[in-house]
């Protein structure tokens, strides 16, 4: 069978580096039959096509395997037990002082008819 024919418009999906996310682009140029750039249909952004590859993850350089080996070295070897305390006597706090006036708020009584208008 045929491939299907690509062209400008079309929805592929592509990794979008932005999103960092396999999505749905948009094609926007193309050389030949090639795909050359697409336009992200979630951020919109236009980039190289990729053909869908998404990257490696970066594995753990010499420089964080060096930075374990120091602190390991510098931590302590064994840790020391905590020393178990006595609980305490609970302390008590001051009162607090009164405001001066009470708020104050608006209540409807039941036995009195709201106002109207004078």
């Amino acid at each position: 069978m045929n491939a299907p024919l690509i062209r400008l418009g079309d929805v592929i999906d592509d990794y979008c580096p932005r999103c960092k996310l396999l999505l749905n682009h948009a094609v926007a140029s193309l050389v030949g039959d090639q795909v050359v750039k697409v336009v992200c249909q979630t951020c919109h952004s236009e980039h190289p096509y990729r053909n869908a590859a998404v990257p490696v993850k970066k594995k753990t350089g010499p420089r964080a395997v060096l930075f374990d080996k120091v602190l390991s070295s510098v931590g302590p070897k064994t840790p020391a037990p905590a020393p178990i305390e006595e609980p305490e006597e609970p302390v008590a706090l001051p009162k607090r002082k009164r405001a001066v006036t009470p708020a104050r708020y608006i209540s409807r009584h039941s036995n009195r008819p709201p106002r109207g208008p004078h």
